[in-house]
């Protein structure tokens, strides 16, 4: 491991405690999670005991306030051990920022506390059907009705939507208005005419629940919307702006994993009389390996220490951070089951899974190509 020289004494200690926590606990349940499709319950009770879910949190509403830079060393440990229970683990901040940053001091004191200790988990829901780069476009309604909001549609592709505690929901009061029309609320479980749906089959992060959201004439009072009408989608992409970089951090827990996997196999396996790891057509594979590791770490650590010093726009940044760190795990957890060659491509060995949950990260969170699409236009202006 490399020696990162600008961690704090604090950050270096957390990074070591849930190492030390990912790899002794969280990684043994980490293959039963992804075959039986299960939810991460004993890891997320792990991580909660902790105190690892308020690292976000400013310490008067329950947290450590320990940063963006410490949440990404966390999300890459956990990932390193089971990507699924670190989607479950950045779940939180997703969608306990919008309440952080936009929130009343009601919404702050009634979900942060909680959302910080581990008590409830939080969810994110933008995504449509028919809305999924284009999250201006989406389709579900909030028509105002006295004091609440009553919310018509559907919505996709909900990370722990069935297990939350509380879900920011995007809907629009005018769509005729575009994206100026997307409105944020807070939904909990149990209010009428909201239901959860179809639970997703994935190829990877299995243990992640994805599920569709129904809203059918579902009342949302009004003081559970959060920000003013019409600030929904900007309440969005702000989130998203601070939450790819932990994500990257994800991405980069998978490749390290992937990494250590295959060089390891590489001193072991032995062909033609001699390890594999001293032929140089695998030396090479191991080298462009670390290189883009390494460089993916310095770039999400880049940003989060930004965000840490208060920038408050870092778009171009995290769009970077994260679509090389998302390109960097899918390359190298395709290099690592090569490397292992047809072992690779068993369940016996970690490298088939790692390639599965690998492949996600260039997709959630904004794909890699409208990542792509961020960079030009702040490359180019919007033509």
């Amino acid at each position: 491991m490399h020696q990162l020289y600008y961690l704090t004494d604090e950050q270096r200690a957390v990074r070591d405690l849930v190492r030390q926590v990912a790899r002794d606990k969280i990684a043994p349940l980490a293959a039963r999670v992804d075959e039986t499709e299960a939810f991460p319950e004993e890891s997320i009770r792990l991580l909660a005991q902790q105190g690892l879910y308020g690292i976000w949190v400013p310490e008067a509403y329950g947290g450590t306030d320990m940063g963006w830079l410490a949440l990404s060393l966390v999300t890459e440990e956990i990932a390193w051990a089971c990507a699924a229970t670190a989607t479950q683990y950045l779940v939180q901040p997703l969608g306990g920022l919008p309440i952080l940053r936009w929130g009343t001091e009601a919404q702050k004191r009634r979900y942060l506390p909680r959302l910080a200790s581990g008590e409830i988990l939080a969810a994110f829901s933008l995504s449509e059907p028919g809305s999924g780069s284009d999250a201006a476009s989406l389709s579900t309604t909030a028509v105002r009705q006295g004091d609440r909001y009553v919310l018509n549609g559907s919505k996709q592709w909900c990370s722990n939507g069935d297990h939350a505690g509380v879900i920011v929901v995007f809907a629009t009061v005018d769509k005729s208005k575009g994206a100026k029309g997307i409105t944020a609320f807070l939904v909990e479980p149990g209010m009428p005419g909201f239901a959860v749906g179809k639970k997703e089959k994935k190829m990877g992060i299995r243990g992640s629940p994805t599920v569709a959201l129904h809203f059918t004439d579902c009342a949302v009072p009004v003081e559970n919307r959060l920000g003013a009408e019409g600030e929904g989608f900007g309440i969005a992409m702000r989130t998203l702006d601070f939450t790819r970089p932990p994500t990257g951090a994800m991405a980069l827990g998978i490749a390290q994993a992937s990494l250590d996997a295959a060089t390891e196999y590489a001193r072991q396996r032995k062909q033609f009389g001699q390890p594999i790891g001293a032929f140089q057509g695998i030396q090479f594979m191991l080298a462009d390996m670390a290189v883009a590791v390494h460089a993916s770490r310095l770039m999400i650590h880049h940003v989060a220490s930004l965000q840490d010093r208060g920038a408050d726009v870092t778009t171009l940044e995290s769009s970077m951070a994260k679509c090389f760190a998302a390109d960097t795990a899918m390359r190298v957890a395709t290099d690592a089951v090569q490397i292992f060659g047809g072992y690779g491509y068993t369940r016996e060995y970690p490298v088939e899974r790692f390639m599965r949950d690998a492949k996600i990260m260039q997709i959630y969170e904004g794909t890699s190509q409208i990542q792509r699409v961020v960079i030009a236009q702040h490359l180019l202006g919007r033509l």
